[in-house]
C-alpha cells in the first residue's frame, strides 16, 4: 500500500509539473478556450469562501472543486444548486455521493444551463426573422474516490461536455484528478487538483453547411455550389488548484475554518482566493472570502455567504446555503442550494 501510494503521489507531481509547463506563459489567454462555463464556481458554500475550497472539499460540490474530497464524506448526500449568473444566464447543478465504505466513495454531477431562446437576426432581418434558437451548456460527471491511507486521499472525476447553438454542437471528454492529504500539522489539510484536462472542443452542424460561389463576378458559372465551413478546434479550459484549509477553532459550539488556493489557469493569469466560515454548533455558518487576488483584470472580488443545516429524523439532515458574489461592473452573481444528507 506504501509502494502504490508513492506511485499515485509521484506521478500526480509530474502530471501537474507537466501540464503547468505546457500553459505557462507571459500573456494572458483570457477567451482562448472552449466552454469557459467550467470555470464557473460550484457550490454556494464554496462561492460563499471565495471559492477557496479545494483543501476544504467537504460537501458534495468537492465534485467541482477536488474529487478526492468525497472520500471523507460519509453516507449518502445530494445537492441541488441554481445560480443566477450574469446576461440573464441561470445555470442547475446537481452533486450526489454515496460511500461503500472501505471500496471507497462514488459520486455523479451534472450542470446544465438557463437559457432563454433568443431571436434568429440577419441582416435583411435586423427586427428578427420570426424564428428563434436555443443555447445550451452541459456537463456529465461520473466520478470514485478512496482513502490511499487514514490521511491522504486520491480520485478522479470523468466528464462529458456538450455545448449548443442552434444547429451546432461540440462534445468533449475531459478527467479531473484530485488528492487530498491532513498533514501532520494539527489542524491543516493540504489538497491539490486538475481540472478539465481532455479533448478540444469543436462546433459542427448544419449551420456550417452553406451555397458557395468560387466566381462571384463570372454569370457563367454554377454559384451555388454545396460547401462546408470548418471552425477550428479550442483546449478546454484547464485548471491547476492548490490549497490548505486550517481549523483554527474547533470546539463543540464554535468552529472557525480559513483556507487559502492558488489557482494556475490555462486561459488567464495565476490568483489567489482566500476565505472563511464561522459555525455554531453545526448549525448555523457564516462565510466570506475574497475572489481572484492580484488578477488585475478580474471583476470578481469579495463573497459572502451563509448556512444553515438541520437534523430531521435519525441520520437525516438538511442543509441550506446562500451565496452572494460581487462582481464588479457585472453586478453580482447569487447562488442558492439545498442538500440532503443520509
Amino acid at each position: 500500500m506504501k509502494l502504490l501510494f508513492r506511485i499515485l503521489f509521484i506521478s500526480l507531481i509530474l502530471c501537474t509539473t507537466i501540464v503547468s509547463q505546457d500553459f505557462v506563459s507571459d500573456v494572458s489567454k483570457k477567451g482562448t478556450s472552449a466552454a469557459s462555463f467550467l470555470s464557473i464556481s460550484q457550490g454556494a458554500k464554496a462561492s460563499s469562501m471565495g471559492s477557496a475550497f479545494v483543501a476544504l472539499a467537504d460537501d458534495q460540490s468537492t465534485l467541482y472543486w477536488n474529487v478526492a474530497g468525497i472520500a471523507d464524506i460519509k453516507g449518502a448526500g445530494v445537492l441541488v444548486e441554481h445560480t443566477n449568473w450574469i446576461a440573464d444566464i441561470n445555470y442547475n447543478y446537481l452533486a450526489a455521493t454515496y460511500s461503500i465504505g472501505d471500496y471507497g466513495t462514488i459520486g455523479l454531477s451534472f450542470l446544465s444551463s438557463d437559457i432563454n431562446d433568443l431571436d434568429v437576426t440577419t441582416v435583411d432581418d435586423p427586427e428578427g426573422t420570426g424564428e428563434t434558437f436555443s443555447v445550451a451548456d452541459v456537463v456529465f460527471g461520473l466520478a470514485y474516490a478512496m482513502k490511499l491511507t487514514d490521511n491522504f486521499s486520491i480520485g478522479f472525476n470523468s466528464k462529458f461536455i456538450q455545448q449548443k447553438i442552434w444547429k451546432m454542437s461540440a462534445n468533449a471528454i475531459a478527467l479531473d484528478l484530485g488528492v487530498k492529504y491532513v498533514t501532520p500539522f494539527d489542524g491543516i489539510v493540504l489538497g491539490m487538483s486538475i481540472s478539465n484536462f481532455g479533448t478540444q472542443m469543436r462546433m459542427d452542424g448544419n449551420s456550417a453547411l452553406i451555397l458557395y460561389d468560387p466566381d462571384p463576378n463570372s454569370t457563367g458559372n454554377n454559384g451555388k455550389i454545396p460547401a462546408n465551413l470548418q471552425t477550428d478546434s479550442w483546449d478546454l479550459p484547464l485548471i491547476f488548484r492548490v490549497g490548505l484549509a486550517y481549523k483554527a477553532i474547533e470546539t463543540d459550539y464554535h468552529r472557525i475554518t480559513v483556507a487559502v488556493d492558488a489557482l494556475h489557469p490555462s486561459d488567464n493569469f495565476e490568483s489567489i482566493n482566500i476565505g472563511g466560515e464561522y459555525t455554531f454548533n453545526d448549525m448555523f455558518s457564516v462565510r466570506g472570502g475574497y475572489k481572484s487576488l492580484f488578477l488585475s483584470t478580474s471583476e470578481e472580488s469579495f463573497t459572502l455567504g451563509v448556512g444553515f443545516k438541520q437534523l430531521l429524523l435519525g441520520n437525516l439532515a438538511l442543509k441550506v446555503d446562500y451565496a452572494y458574489a460581487d462582481f464588479g461592473r457585472l453586478s453580482d452573481i447569487q447562488k442558492f442550494s439545498l442538500s440532503v444528507l443520509f
